[in-house]
C-alpha cells in the first residue's frame, strides 16, 4: 500500500512552513504521496495585518490549503509542525487538533504513524515539551509515535533533540538542519510503509 502523508504546519513568520517544505520534498523522494497543508488561522485578519512579517507570510502562503478532517481521512501518516508557545504548540495547531474528535472517535488515527517538529525563539524555548505535547495527543488517538531518536548522526550537529526536529527561529537552515528534517520525514515514510 502506498504512503499518503499529510504534513500539517502552522507558521507565523515562515520557519515551520520552510521545515514542512523540506520534509515534503524528502518524503516525496522516498516515494510518499504528500499533501502540504496549514492549520487554519484563528487570529483576526486585522491583527495579522498589523504585523508586517506575519501579513507577508499569510500572503505568501495563501495558496496552501487549510487542513480538514477529509485530509486526515485521506492520509495514513501524519507530520505536524508548529511553533512553540510557552512550552506547548501554537494555539492555531491546538485548535485544529481539537476539531478531530469525531475522526478519533471512529478510530481514524488508530495504528497510523505520527511525527512532529517545532521551533522557538531560542534554543531552550520549550521545544522538547512542545513535541511531547504533540505526542500526548497522538497517544490518545492510538497512533504510533515515530520520533527520530538518535537514528541520524546529523541530529548531534543540530542540538541533539531525539523527539523531533526543532529550529531556533531566525537561524539559517544549514545542510545539517535540512538533513535532520529529511531523515525524520524519510523515517516516517519508512515506518508508514511497514504499517500500511
Amino acid at each position: 500500500m502506498s504512503v499518503k502523508l499529510a504534513i500539517i504546519y502552522y507558521s507565523t513568520y515562515g520557519t515551520n512552513h520552510r521545515m514542512a517544505n523540506i520534509a515534503a520534498e524528502a518524503a516525496r523522494e522516498a516515494g510518499a504521496e504528500v499533501r502540504l497543508l496549514k492549520a487554519p488561522e484563528t487570529v483576526p485578519a486585522d491583527v495579522i495585518a498589523g504585523v508586517d512579517a506575519w501579513q507577508a507570510q499569510a500572503e505568501a502562503t495563501s495558496d496552501v490549503p487549510a487542513a480538514t478532517v477529509e485530509d486526515m481521512k485521506w492520509a495514513n501518516a501524519y507530520l505536524f509542525s508548529a511553533p512553540t508557545r510557552f512550552g506547548v504548540m501554537a494555539s492555531q495547531m491546538r485548535a485544529f487538533i481539537d476539531t478531530l474528535g469525531g475522526f478519533w472517535a471512529e478510530g481514524g488515527f488508530a495504528g497510523k504513524p505520527v511525527s512532529a517538529m517545532t521551533s522557538a525563539q531560542n534554543a531552550h524555548g520549550g521545544q522538547e515539551t512542545t513535541l511531547l505535547s504533540f505526542y500526548t495527543s497522538a497517544i490518545h488517538w492510538g497512533s504510533v509515535v515515530v520520533a527520530p531518536g538518535y537514528t541520524s548522526p546529523a541530529i548531534f550537529k543540530t542540538g541533539g533533540n531525539p523527539y523531533g526536529y526543532s529550529h531556533t527561529q531566525g537561524a539559517d537552515f544549514t545542510e545539517e538542519a535540512k538533513a535532520v528534517i529529511g531523515d525524520q520525514a524519510r523515517r516516517l515514510v519508512e515506518i508508514a510503509r511497514k504499517l500500511a
